[in-house]
């Protein structure tokens, strides 16, 4: 597969679904809600971070030739949230024809029960091939992993973020597998001390996705324990 540089950076984000039942230990979007909850923003102030749909939301209108990230505030694929609201949000992207819609799941296994329209970038979050069930309740890494490649989609992507530690061969290979468009890679920002790669195992991976697809940098740095 060739390198696919046709989608620049996120310009704007969408949250017509928010809310989240993972609960990755992680998780900056929970804390954020939580702030807003007590600035009494809406949904936050009413719903905290309890699924939501917004319905108001949906009648946004949407520049040509942006890139809009869906839902960085909850998991629209998450098993809890209702078909139809999926469905209606779809809806809405497919009036929108021009403009490139970046979806972000940990559970991909449910894009495959889905028509999903062709400007869309169906993205996992993977953050290792290794498994981490004490971090999260989401699926597991290696079941997202099937699911990406069972997906057969024009234009998909990966975020390896937080990235967590790894094995090198089987990563890159599974990653190559998936076949995305891209990949954003990058480490915890918030002092989590996670089970995460020193830095130059990092730098060699992204060294090897380079080979085949467009690799996103984002926050890149030294292991907490090499400090």
């Amino acid at each position: 597969m060739k390198s696919n540089r046709m989608f620049r950076e996120v310009t704007d984000t969408w949250n017509p679904i928010t809310g989240c039942f993972h609960g990755c230990s992680y998780c900056w979007a929970k804390r954020y809600a939580e702030r807003l909850s007590k600035m009494n923003v809406e949904p936050y102030a009413t719903k905290s971070f309890q699924p939501t749909l917004v319905e108001d939301r949906l009648r946004r209108r949407f520049s040509r030739n942006c890139f809009v990230f869906v839902s960085d505030m909850g998991d629209l694929f998450g098993e809890w949230v209702p078909r139809q609201w999926i469905e209606k949000v779809l809806d809405t992207i497919r009036m929108w024809p021009h403009t490139y819609f970046l979806l972000l799941t940990k559970n991909p296994k449910r894009y495959l029960s889905f028509n999903l329209p062709r400007n869309v970038v169906a993205g996992a979050t993977i953050e290792s091939n290794r498994d981490y069930p004490s971090l999260s309740k989401a699926p597991l890494q290696s079941e997202r992993i099937d699911a990406m490649r069972r997906l057969m989609h024009e234009h998909k992507a990966v975020v390896v973020e937080p990235i967590l530690e790894f094995d090198l061969e089987e990563f890159t290979e599974a990653i190559r597998e998936v076949s995305p468009s891209f990949v954003y890679i990058g480490y915890d920002n918030y002092g989590y001390r996670l089970p995460e790669p020193r830095l130059g195992k990092t730098l060699e991976f992204i060294s090897r996705l380079r080979g085949f697809t467009d690799v996103k940098v984002k926050t890149i740095r030294k292991a907490w324990y090499e400090e």
